[in-house]
């Protein structure tokens, strides 16, 4: 079980790199929970390949850094799966 994780932590890293994916569409990717994936990404990756991780902590505060840009996609992406409306207040 153990090298199945380690795999998975490796390959999610390494998809992540490739694509410039955020942690959200990464774990959608490998259909697993967002919380997973990122504490994978952060906890675990840091010490199988501390090299990796230093790619993954660098493109992780880009996309903290530019999340505000995107204006709560995520929220309204959220609302529209759930056929919730959206009031628009702008």
């Amino acid at each position: 079980m153990r090298q199945d994780v380690e795999e998975r932590c490796l390959a999610m890293a390494e998809h992540m790199v490739r694509t410039g994916d955020t942690v959200r569409e990464t774990a959608r990717a490998f259909q697993v929970s967002k919380s997973l994936a990122h504490r994978e990404l952060t906890v675990r990756l840091r010490g199988l390949n501390p090299g990796l991780h230093r790619q993954i902590r660098a493109l992780l505060l880009y996309h903290k850094a530019v999340r505000h840009l995107r204006g709560g996609e995520a929220t309204r992406r959220f609302l529209r799966e759930k056929a919730v409306p959206v009031e628009n207040n702008g």
